[in-house]
């Protein structure tokens, strides 16, 4: 059985790929959603992250459309207390930022959309320099008194204000971050590595990776000369055909063949082994995608196949 993954502070015990909603109700629809979603807690998975604002930017929808699905899926099911769900707050269209009272009618808007009574994980999805740290934690700290929220967490935040934050907890015993969602895998390393990974291990937070698969490169079917039907495959283009992407896909290729592993699992699993990180997040609009992205459970790459796709990456 697959060893799961204490997260951070909060007790909460996830299992090691995080399952992205970003999908539901965009490139996937409510059938398609709900077998991935099937598939994903059959195999053991019990940690779905979504956000408010998912997917807001697909014509005809106005936000919230995935936590629709995962709360329809949770109800159907019955499985509300097998699953840890992770929601996020301020990019939706009708409550943008962090200021308290936007951030509460955020919460329960969450709530109604999820049919539950409780998020075990709550994140500030985009911080908002506009609304000090000190209303922000209160207000996080206020949903969690009331039940609303089990943990809370933040994403897209500067070092210096997730340190300030975390001391604004700790010095006022007030409700602390215990994970955080960086922008991280192998060829994007310095959006989290330095000054905000020094500050989550320092501070004994969790980080949830997102683009864990660089939007669909580090699966490998992006070569030359390959056309790729996706709605994703533009934010490919930063990494196609660079001299890093290439090195770093040569790379993948030779551990997976050694391991007999796909190239995502082998992706995923050196980001999985990085400091701090918990479950990094990957999604899968078919249900025939997921056993690459479930196998990093089971997979622990050696210290030289982890310095080898390190260097590649460099």
């Amino acid at each position: 059985m697959t060893s799961l993954r204490t997260l951070g502070s909060s007790g909460l015990e996830v299992f090691p790929l995080t399952l992205g909603g970003n999908v539901f109700g965009w490139t996937a629809d409510r059938t398609a959603s709900f077998a991935v979603l099937d598939a994903y807690t059959a195999a053991g998975g019990n940690f779905i992250d979504t956000a408010d604002t998912y997917s807001s930017w697909v014509e005809g929808n106005e936000g919230g459309e995935s936590e629709t699905l995962i709360g329809e899926w949770l109800a159907e099911r019955g499985n509300r207390s097998d699953v840890i769900v992770a929601t996020k707050a301020g990019a939706h269209p009708a409550y943008r930022g962090l200021a308290p009272d936007t951030l509460k009618k955020a919460a329960d808007a969450s709530l109604r959309r999820l049919g539950t009574d409780y998020i075990d994980l709550y994140y500030t999805h985009y911080d908002d320099p506009s609304v000090p740290v000190e209303e922000i934690i209160g207000t996080l700290d206020e949903l969690v008194t009331a039940g609303k929220v089990r943990a809370v967490a933040a994403s897209n935040i500067t070092p210096e204000r997730l340190q300030e934050s975390l001391d604004f907890s700790d010095r006022e015993g007030l409700v602390r971050y215990v994970a955080l969602q960086p922008h991280y895998n192998l060829v994007s390393r310095d959006t989290y590595e330095g000054r905000l990974q020094e500050v989550a291990s320092r501070s004994g937070l969790a980080a949830v990776p997102y683009y864990a698969l660089a939007s669909g490169f580090l699966t490998g079917k992006y070569r030359p000369g390959t056309r790729v039907e996706s709605a994703r495959s533009g934010r490919v283009e930063a990494y196609a055909g660079t001299e890093r992407g290439d090195r770093v896909l040569a790379a993948l290729d030779e551990i997976a063949a050694a391991r007999a592993a796909q190239v995502a699992t082998v992706a995923l699993a050196w980001l999985a082994a990085q400091p701090t990180v918990a479950a990094p997040i990957a999604s899968a609009r078919t249900v025939e995608q997921l056993p690459a992205l479930l196998a990093v459970a089971d997979l622990e790459l050696t210290d030289a196949e982890l310095s080898a796709l390190t260097a590649a990456s460099v």
